[in-house]
C-alpha cells in the first residue's frame, strides 16, 4: 500500500521544480493527522466530489434556466469539462494533477441559482452588507457552510484549494484579495491552469449550446477566423458530414488547438522566466499561464460573437430578468419574515445576522428549488 513517504517520492521524481508538492502544503486550518495512502489533495477532492454544494451544481444552470432544456450544459457538466480539460493542461507540463483537480472541482460552489443573473441580483440585495460574490461565498461554502465533520466546521480543505477559489479570476470571474491567504501573490501554477480551462470550456460549451438553441447560426461564425479555418479543415476531410457531427467536430478541434497553444505558451514562459520552484511561481507580477498572443486575438472574435449573439439576445436577456425578479421577492419575503424560513435555516440567524442568512439560503439552492420555492410562496393553489 503507498505511504505518505512514497507519495513524496513519487511526486520528487515524476513532478516539475515548480509544481506544487502536497508536502509542500501551508495546510489546513484546523489540524488533522495525514491518511495513509492519500494526498491532502487527494483528500481535498474527494471531500468536495461528496459535498452537497458540489451535487447541487447539477441543477445550477450557466445560460440556459434549468426549465429550458435538459440538454444544456449546467455548472456540473461545465465543472467536469472544466476539470478534463485542466487535468490535460496540468499532467503535460507537470504539474500536480490533484490539485489542479480539487481546484477545478470546487471553483463554482459558490454560485447561484439562475448563472450570473442570480449573482448580480443577490449583490444588488446585499449592498451595504458586504454584497455577494461567488469567489468569497465559495469559500464561504467550503469553510463554513458544509455541516459534514464533528470536530471542525466546513471541508477543512488545504490553504492551496482555498486560495485557487478566491483568486479564480477570468471574463466573468474576479480575484479577491482574502486577508487571510496571501493576496499579493500569485496563485500556483494548478490554480491558473483552472482559471483558463474555465475560459475554453465555457467558450466552447457556450458556443455549442448557443448553436444547438438556435441564438446563434453557423453564418454568423463567419466573422470568427478560428471557426473559419477549423471548419474548412473538416470539411475538406468529411464533404458529406452530418452537421450535428461536424459541430461537434470543430468545438472539439477547437478546444484542443487552445490547448496545446497554452501548454507550449506555458513552457516557454516558464523557460523564459527561469522558474525553478513553485515559490518563484507565488513571486511573480503576472500569471504566467497564457495563450500566445496569436490564440488571444483569434480567440477574441469568437467571444465577440458569443457576447453579442448569444448573452445580448432577447431570450437570454428575458431569462436573466426573471431570474432576478425570482431571487428578489424570494428575497424580500425572507427578510420580512424569516419564520417563513425553514427551521434549521432560522436557526443560524443568531449567528450570522438574517440578511446573511438569507442571502446563503438562497445562493444555495438550484434553478428547480428556487422556482418550486416561488411557486409554494406566490401560487395561491400550490401546497406550501
Amino acid at each position: 500500500m503507498l505511504n505518505q513517504t512514497q507519495i513524496k517520492d513519487f511526486e520528487d521524481k515524476y513532478l516539475a521544480s515548480y509544481a506544487m508538492k502536497s508536502y509542500n502544503s501551508r495546510g489546513r486550518v484546523y489540524k488533522e493527522s495525514e491518511h495513509p495512502y492519500r494526498s491532502c489533495y487527494q483528500r481535498d477532492r474527494d471531500r468536495i466530489i461528496h459535498s452537497a454544494a458540489f451535487r447541487r451544481l447539477e441543477y445550477k444552470t450557466q445560460v440556459f434556466v434549468n426549465h429550458e432544456g435538459d440538454y444544456y450544459r449546467t455548472r456540473l457538466t461545465h465543472t467536469l469539462e472544466v476539470s478534463q480539460i485542466a487535468r490535460t493542461i496540468a499532467s503535460a507540463l507537470r504539474l500536480n494533477v490533484d490539485l489542479t483537480e480539487a481546484i477545478a472541482l470546487v471553483h463554482d460552489l459558490g454560485h447561484t441559482p439562475f448563472g450570473h443573473s442570480g449573482e448580480e441580483a443577490l449583490n444588488e440585495l446585499m449592498k451595504g452588507y458586504g454584497g455577494f460574490n461567488h469567489n468569497l461565498q465559495g469559500l464561504r461554502v467550503v469553510d463554513v457552510l458544509e455541516e459534514r465533520y464533528p470536530d471542525f466546521p466546513g471541508l477543512n480543505l488545504t490553504w492551496e484549494v482555498r486560495e485557487g477559489i478566491v483568486k479564480h479570476s477570468s471574463v466573468f470571474d474576479k480575484a479577491i484579495m482574502f486577508k487571510g491567504l496571501a493576496p499579493h501573490e500569485m496563485p500556483t501554477l494548478e490554480a491558473q491552469i483552472v482559471d483558463v480551462a474555465d475560459e475554453i470550456a465555457y467558450d466552447n460549451h457556450d458556443l455549442d449550446d448557443g448553436l444547438t438553441s438556435g441564438l446563434i447560426k453557423e453564418v454568423d461564425l463567419e466573422e470568427s477566423k478560428l471557426w473559419v479555418s477549423v471548419s474548412r479543415q473538416i470539411y475538406k476531410k468529411h464533404v458529406k458530414i452530418d452537421k450535428d457531427i461536424k459541430k461537434y467536430l470543430i468545438i472539439k478541434s477547437l478546444i484542443d488547438m487552445q490547448v496545446t497553444d497554452l501548454i507550449q505558451e506555458t513552457e516557454r514562459q516558464l523557460k523564459k522566466l527561469k522558474i525553478h520552484s513553485h515559490l518563484e511561481v507565488k513571486r511573480q507580477e503576472r500569471k504566467i499561464v497564457s495563450f500566445s498572443k496569436e490564440m488571444l486575438i483569434l480567440r477574441k472574435s469568437l467571444r465577440e460573437i458569443l457576447m453579442n449573439k448569444l448573452y445580448q439576445h432577447y431570450r437570454v436577456i428575458r431569462m436573466s430578468n426573471k431570474a432576478k425578479w425570482f431571487i428578489k421577492e424570494l428575497f424580500n419575503v425572507y427578510i420580512n419574515n424569516p419564520k417563513a424560513l425553514p427551521l434549521h435555516i432560522q436557526k443560524k440567524i443568531p449567528r450570522f445576522g438574517i440578511r446573511r442568512v438569507v442571502c446563503d439560503y438562497i445562493a444555495g439552492m438550484t434553478d428547480r428549488y428556487a422556482l418550486d420555492e416561488y411557486k409554494k410562496l406566490f401560487h395561491p393553489y400550490e401546497k406550501v
